[in-house]
């Protein structure tokens, strides 16, 4: 077996990682899911092709909201156990509190000496995720990326509404009021922060290594952010939004190690 190949299929954003046998990343990708995960599959299977990444020389495990998606793939393995596994990878460490946010959930995993001991996901409603930030950001003409950097020049507002629908009302609210852009970014930020803090004050998080995941994790001022309001320094990857591919990848050389040995 040539390659080990991680598909992560999000609510948003698929990403895929490629190692090869001596666990060392050769290609990464990533792409909008769009509406069907299925066609996503495909895009990348074909997207692997051109990279000389065929099947028969493959691992492939497939995580994530859409890992049921891909046919192709030998294993489907839970988000938890992948971003458990990528972020001890990316980070070096077997002991972690890792911190994913995603597109459409926020899970809190505990690990030690690599297992998953513990972990903690949020409810169905989006407050606190990727699509929550999205959503303030469009009504407020701005990338999500610009809000976070925004976000730093605000304070002294605050949203109530967990509820995303709601809590856009108020931002609509607070835009007609004449509330400057910056301290409506502030009050994005903290209810983001705030709900994941809340998500994750049954851990005991003090003298443990915190990381984040997911695809906010390149944003430099949220993490800072999610750093004061936890109380603890919060890591950040450049790769860490891939973990959960990495994780899956990791996943396909257990399974291949498994599956020569019973041969």
């Amino acid at each position: 077996m040539q390659y080990l190949v991680g598909i992560d299929i999000g609510s948003t954003c698929a990403k895929t990682i490629v190692m090869n046998r001596k666990r060392e990343i050769v290609h990464r990708f990533m792409q909008p899911t769009g509406w069907s995960s299925v066609d996503t599959a495909q895009q990348i299977e074909k997207r692997l092709l051109k990279l000389g990444v065929e099947k028969d020389h493959a691992g492939i495990v497939a995580t994530g909201y859409g890992r049921v998606s891909v046919p192709y793939a030998d294993q489907c393995v839970t988000e938890i156990t992948c971003h458990g596994k990528g972020a001890c990878f990316l980070y070096g460490a077997r002991d972690l509190m890792v911190v994913d946010i995603g597109g459409q959930d926020t899970k809190i995993i505990a690990l030690e000496a690599g297992a998953v001991m513990d972990f903690s996901m949020n409810d169905k409603c989006s407050a606190g995720t990727g699509r929550f930030l999205e959503v303030m950001a469009n009504t407020l003409s701005l990338r999500p990326g610009e809000l976070c950097e925004m976000a730093s020049l605000g304070g002294g507002t605050a949203i109530s509404s967990m509820c995303t629908v709601f809590a856009e009302s108020e931002v609509i609210s607070l835009i007609g009021r004449g509330e400057q852009k910056e301290n409506i970014a502030y009050a994005v930020m903290d209810s983001i922060v705030s709900k994941v803090a809340s998500q994750a004050a049954r851990f005991q998080l003090q003298g443990k290594t915190v990381c984040l995941t997911g695809g906010l994790c390149g944003f430099e001022n949220l993490r800072q952010a999610l750093s004061k309001k936890l109380g603890v320094d919060v890591a950040a990857h450049e790769e860490g939004r891939y973990a959960g591919a990495v994780g899956a990848a990791l996943c396909a050389n257990a399974f291949a190690q498994q599956k020569a040995a019973s041969e």
